[in-house]
């Protein structure tokens, strides 16, 4: 049985906004519709494992609802997740929103500070867990937490927590789902945990309407016959809004458990996905892989790439799908894509109609066209940002000051209103009086063949301002020969932007989603066995130049 959610003001909701529309907004009702009206209809292909229908997803979700319920969840809690992409984990999220509780979703390669923070600050009773990740809980006090429920195996005791498994029931319970009042677009829906790279994550509150916005609203391109793959993590929002966007369309993903480049493109055809996002690393990766003669015998269509580097054009022309991008952060939504047929590095598109967008300077004055400086945003549709930072209201007034949110990102604009993506504001690497966007930097270095990742960072320099460091990862079958990446660099950029160090690894840091941690390479410095392009000029008895 499900919930009449007809409303009781007489107001007609065809006529309001759709993210303010809780039929179409709120997840609920969105499962609640689609399971009576085509409940034979794809909804997930997890990749490898089962494919669930609408119908299968609806009776899935109201068991574990039912479960949680009947281990004590209740309207507006807030419940933790430590789990990865799979079944257990999209399920316990839909279900701890069919309930109107509050999913809090932990990143898999939180521990130690990182996770102690997040358990204590959530105020979170419950987590739900993967029995393969209950020994990060043994290493930190539980914070708020008093009770784990363990999907899928074994529930091993940890000091101070009351473990447990998370078993389903033979039966839903329509008492136990019974809601009080209807769940609004302006409830939250999540709180999600940010990387906290300068210090303790931040917990980003969103709203039902807020990820209507990002996701739903945002993907116009979207047809009937596509599927969507979910190749990131769904703790993250990056693939947490293409889960969203499909479903409040009543159409399907795939899923895989985490992203291969090995295994990427069997999963794409396989699971017929026409579609996917490529963040950070992943468009990269894919072009470093080896040309094979089945390179466009796939079924994606298009794909989604941010940032929009060098990468974009290359993919679109080997693989043969569309290259689009999109602009997003936790805490907004979507205000900005573009796509197909692009290929200025930087890339971020044209505003939605939703929002009003500026690039200002350090005292927030609004900066011209072809300027340099931070972008900033606000929203004409109610709810459509972050409801603000859980417990924070120090860095929600920062974030948030003169009445626009602050992305912490360098843009311009150019004179057709299209923004282009510069830098992260502390990624910028000041050297020799000039700045230099980490971006573009890396950019050049991932264009030479030998280089399979690339990262840039300010380092100390015995002068003034920064030095430049780039950590650099192999491609498949190649070497780094540093001398020879420097003379090429100086080929094909200023001289104040080739790099003085060159330091090379197997692999660079990454969050789970795929992002450099860029902090711990700075963190690190020069490192010894880092390659001194000035020393090796001295060496030689000739100096740099540059």
């Amino acid at each position: 049985m499900t919930e009449n959610t007809s409303d009781t003001d007489g107001m007609a909701r065809e006529n309001r906004d759709p993210a303010l529309d809780r039929s179409r907004s709120v997840l609920r009702y969105l499962i609640d519709a689609f399971a009576e009206t085509q409940p034979g209809a794809p909804f997930v292909r997890f990749w490898p494992g089962p494919e669930w229908s609408y119908g299968e997803l609806h009776r899935r979700v109201r068991l574990r609802a039912t479960a949680l319920a009947q281990a004590g969840v209740r309207r507006g809690d807030h419940v933790l997740c430590l789990m990865g992409n799979g079944p257990d984990l999209l399920c316990s999220w839909f279900a701890i929103n069919y309930l109107g509780a509050v999913y809090v979703p932990i990143n898999t390669a939180a521990r130690g500070q990182m996770l102690a923070h997040i358990l204590e600050d959530a105020d979170a009773e419950i987590l739900i867990a993967e029995p393969e990740l209950l020994e990060r809980l043994a290493e930190v006090p539980p914070g708020k937490v008093r009770r784990v429920l363990v999907c899928g195996g074994t529930a091993s005791a940890v000091a101070g927590y009351d473990v447990s498994a998370l078993n389903d029931p033979a039966e839903d319970d329509n008492q136990a789902l019974a809601l009080d009042r209807p769940i609004e677009p302006w409830d939250l829906h999540a709180i999600m945990y940010t990387s906290g790279t300068t210090g303790n994550a931040k917990g980003v509150m969103s709203s039902y309407a807020q990820h209507y916005t990002m996701g739903p609203d945002a993907f116009d391109c979207v047809e009937r016959d596509d599927r969507c793959m979910i190749c990131g993590p769904i703790f993250h929002c990056g693939s947490t809004l293409y889960v969203n966007a499909m479903l409040a369309r009543g159409l399907p993903i795939a899923m895989m458990r985490e992203f291969k480049t090995e295994l990427f493109w069997q999963a794409v055809r396989e699971t017929g996905s026409t579609y996917c996002l490529l963040l950070g690393v992943m468009a990269a990766f894919l072009l470093k892989a080896p040309p094979r003669p089945d390179d466009r015998d796939h079924p994606l269509r298009r794909a989604f790439i941010t940032p929009f580097g060098e990468d974009g054009p290359r993919f679109a022309e080997r693989f043969g799908a569309e290259a689009w991008t999109i602009y997003n952060m936790t805490e907004i939504a979507s205000p900005l894509h573009a796509g197909p047929g692009i290929t200025q590095k930087g890339i971020a598109g044209k505003p939605r109609p939703w929002c009003e967008l500026r690039i200002v300077d350090e005292n927030d004055l609004p900066l011209g066209d072809g300027e340099v400086g931070e972008l900033v945003i606000r929203s004409h549709r109610p709810w459509a940002l972050m409801s603000g930072y859980y417990k924070n209201p120090e860095a929600t007034a920062r974030a948030m000051r003169n009445g626009w949110f602050h992305t912490g990102d360098s843009f311009r604009r150019a004179p057709d209103g299209t923004y282009f993506f510069v830098d992260r504001l502390k990624d910028v690497i000041r050297r020799r009086g000039e700045n230099i966007s980490s971006f573009a930097l890396e950019s050049e270095v991932l264009n030479l063949p030998e280089i399979r990742e690339c990262a840039a960072v300010a380092v100390a320099s015995e002068f003034s301002e920064d030095d430049v460091l780039i950590a650099v990862a192999p491609a498949e079958g190649h070497r780094i020969e540093p001398a020879s990446i420097t003379a090429r660099l100086a080929e094909a950029l200023p001289q104040f932007m080739v790099p003085r160090y060159i330091r090379s690894m197997d692999a660079l840091p990454k969050t789970a989603s795929g992002k450099v941690q860029k902090h711990l390479l700075r963190k690190d410095g020069v490192t010894a066995g880092t390659w001194d392009r000035e020393a090796e000029s001295e060496a030689r008895g000739a100096g740099s130049g540059v």
